[in-house]
């Protein structure tokens, strides 16, 4: 029996290295398998801007994939906590009955939903920040070269 608060929670925490889906789908789930590829590069992305500093361009590309990846799992975990038990039920434990208690939403399912919403929000907010700041930075910086 797959349980919806524990599949909510697991997405937004283990969500980028592919938990959730090892969860719900076993370990044959390819997309399980896949998912840390952009998380381990949006970290070495991070590690690039820690050495290198801002000026790598590299990173502006890397770090977003971590971004993404994060806020991506935050929105699969709110999808996850918002299913109806019927839906849920369904899907994932197909044997049980429609009104199944591992389908059923509890408080703490809903605080799986305020948590992706704000820090899901927040990252995807903060990737596509920094990677449009530092991108019309380089424009400015590449057009004075032009101007001199």
């Amino acid at each position: 029996m797959k349980n919806k608060t524990v599949a909510a929670w697991l997405t937004f925490f283990g969500g980028p290295l592919g938990l959730h889906r090892f969860y719900l789908h076993g370990f044959g789930d390819m997309l399980g398998w896949l998912l840390p590829i952009p998380t381990a590069l949006g970290i070495y992305g991070i590690q690039r801007v820690q050495e290198l500093g801002q000026d790598d361009h590299y990173s502006w590309v890397l770090i977003p994939l971590l971004g993404f990846t994060i806020a991506a799992c935050a929105l699969r975990a709110i999808l996850y906590a918002l299913m109806t038990p019927e839906v849920w039920n369904a899907r994932f434990n197909p044997t049980a009955a429609p009104d199944a208690q591992p389908g059923r939403t509890q408080w703490i399912t809903i605080g799986a939903i305020v948590v992706s919403l704000m820090v899901g929000t927040a990252v995807l907010m903060a990737s596509l920040a920094f990677s449009f700041q530092r991108y019309f930075e380089y424009q400015i910086e590449e057009a004075r070269k032009i101007s001199q």
